[in-house]
C-alpha cells in the first residue's frame, strides 16, 4: 500500500518540503522500479495469503479496493485520513476471520474504534504539511479542522477508547482489559495536552508516539487472552 501511495504522489511529493526526499521524488528509485518492487511485495504476500482460509483470503482481497483508492482522496475529500483508516485498520477484521473463520461484533468495534485511531493520529502528522498542501492543493482533516484540531482528534481519541472497551466486552473481555486500556489512554491524553502545532517537529514527535500506543494495546489484548 506505500509503495503504491508513493508511486501515484511522486508529483505531489517534489512539491512538499516532508517528502521531496522520499525515493521517488528525490531520484534514488525510478516510478518502473517502484513497480516491480510493488509486484514483487504482492506475489510474496500471496503466497503467505493462501495459507489461510477462505473467509480470510477474501478478505483480504477486498481490502486491496481500499488499497488502490486511498492515494487519490487527498485530491478529492477533506477526509483522507477515514480512509486511510479504512485500509490501516484492516489486519483487526483480517486477524479475527484468520482465526475464527467468520466476523462478529467485537472485531467490528474493534476496526471501528482503530479507524478513529488513525484519523486521529494521521490528522496529527498532516499537521506538518498544511501550508504545503494548502499551495498543491491537497486536502486533509489537518486543513478541514484548522484552529479546531485539537478538539477534532480529542473527540475521534475518545471514541477510539470506547469502542475498544466494547469491543473487548464484545469478546468476552474482563477488566483487566478495560483497566490495561487506561495506558495507551494516557499516551493519547498526552499527545493532546502537549501538541503544538507550530513548533518545528512537535506533531511529528506525537504522532510517533502512536507506536507506544499500539505496543500498549497489544500488550492490554495479550494480558486478556492469557487471563
Amino acid at each position: 500500500g506505500c509503495t503504491f501511495n508513493d508511486i501515484v504522489d511522486r508529483d505531489i511529493d517534489m512539491k512538499v518540503a516532508r517528502t521531496r526526499s522520499r525515493p521517488i521524488p528525490s531520484g534514488q528509485v525510478t516510478a518502473k522500479e517502484a513497480l516491480y518492487f510493488l509486484i514483487a511485495q504482492t506475489l510474496l504476500a500471496s503466497v503467505i495469503l493462501f495459507q489461510f482460509n477462505r473467509f480470510t483470503v477474501w478478505a483480504c482481497v477486498a481490502s486491496l479496493v481500499l488499497v488502490a483508492i486511498y492515494p487519490f482522496m487527498k485530491r478529492i475529500t477533506w477526509w483522507p485520513q477515514f480512509f486511510l483508516g479504512l485500509a490501516f485498520s484492516w489486519g483487526a477484521l483480517v486477524g479475527w476471520t484468520s482465526q475464527t473463520g467468520g466476523l462478529g461484533w467485537a472485531p467490528v468495534l474493534l476496526y471501528a474504534g482503530t479507524i478513529l485511531w488513525v484519523i486521529g493520529y494521521d490528522t496529527i502528522y498532516a499537521l506538518q504539511d498544511v501550508e504545503d498542501d494548502a499551495l498543491v492543493g491537497v486536502k486533509s482533516t489537518a486543513r478541514l479542522f484548522g484552529a479546531n484540531v485539537r478538539i477534532a482528534v480529542s473527540a475521534l481519541y475518545a471514541g477510539a477508547f470506547v469502542l475498544w472497551n466494547i469491543a473487548s466486552l464484545a469478546a468476552g473481555g474482563s477488566w483487566l482489559f478495560a483497566t490495561l486500556s487506561l495506558v495507551p489512554a494516557g499516551l493519547l491524553a498526552w499527545q493532546l495536552y502537549t501538541l503544538d502545532a507550530e513548533a518545528p517537529n512537535n506533531p511529528l514527535i506525537r504522532f510517533k508516539n502512536n507506536h507506544y500506543v499500539g505496543i500498549a494495546m497489544t500488550l492490554a489484548l495479550l494480558a486478556e487472552w492469557v487471563w
